[in-house]
């Protein structure tokens, strides 16, 4: 299975994002610049997080008008898998592959620590190795992350299953006191609707070896290459 991780000037965890594809999942994968226009013959493209163009204007709203991003757009139009991550997350909303907006922090700082999240939806290609309700950990590193939606997209998203994490403390209670943000509904992360572009603001390739403390950002990218061994495929 061929991965690529879009490069911005400004990413930071792109290198991140590669060792855990490659070193650790042992899976091909790629750089691609932003000045690329193309992305033919890859199967799952990775959005990084970082400060793509320094976050001027907003996150990811430079970056959303990048020469590679009509490419992801057709590809995940096609029904390719895209995933993206804190930033990487930013963009996907900014492009409009994903519904809502994202706002400053509630709290007007920099939120740097581990939050647990509850699974909502592990019926998708990023979460098939993830039980049902399952509480997991992972890091978050972002001043920008507080997911908002008005109340008639919130409510598609949740009659879809299209929310897919939920901020919640560690016995799976979603309560106000877990939400580092502010994020509406305590959303972490939500699909589209066709369920192959994700967006999340936690890091899962922070959290992918035992050296680290914690694997369980590694299911989320296991899961990809499951749900691609079994069969999956987009329709591009």
């Amino acid at each position: 299975m061929q991965f690529g991780v879009i490069v911005f000037p400004g990413s930071n965890c792109d290198h991140d994002v590669y060792h855990a594809v490659g070193a650790v999942l042992g899976q091909p994968v790629e750089y691609i610049w932003h000045a690329e226009k193309s992305l033919r013959g890859f199967d799952c493209i990775i959005l990084p997080g970082g400060f793509s163009y320094g976050d001027y204007l907003r996150a990811g709203a430079i970056a959303r008008f990048a020469n590679i991003m009509p490419a992801v757009v057709d590809f995940a139009r096609r029904g390719g898998l895209v995933l993206g991550i804190c930033n990487g997350f930013q963009i996907l909303l900014e492009a409009g592959l994903l519904p809502g907006a994202m706002r400053k922090n509630d709290c007007l700082q920099f939120r740097c620590q581990d939050v647990y999240l509850k699974v909502e939806n592990n019926h998708l290609p990023f979460t098939l190795k993830f039980k049902g309700g399952e509480v997991i950990r992972l890091p978050i590193a972002h001043g920008e992350g507080n997911y908002f939606a008005d109340p008639a997209t919130l409510a598609e998203l949740e009659e879809n299953g299209q929310v897919v994490f939920r901020y919640c403390t560690p016995a799976g209670e979603v309560t106000a006191a877990a939400n580092p943000n502010g994020s509406v509904a305590n959303i972490a992360g939500i699909v589209n609707r066709e369920g192959n572009v994700l967006g999340l603001m936690p890091h899962p390739e922070r959290a992918a070896e035992e050296i680290l403390g914690n694997t369980d950002g590694l299911k989320l990218l296991a899961s990809i290459v499951e749900w691609w061994e079994g069969g999956g495929r987009y329709g591009g």
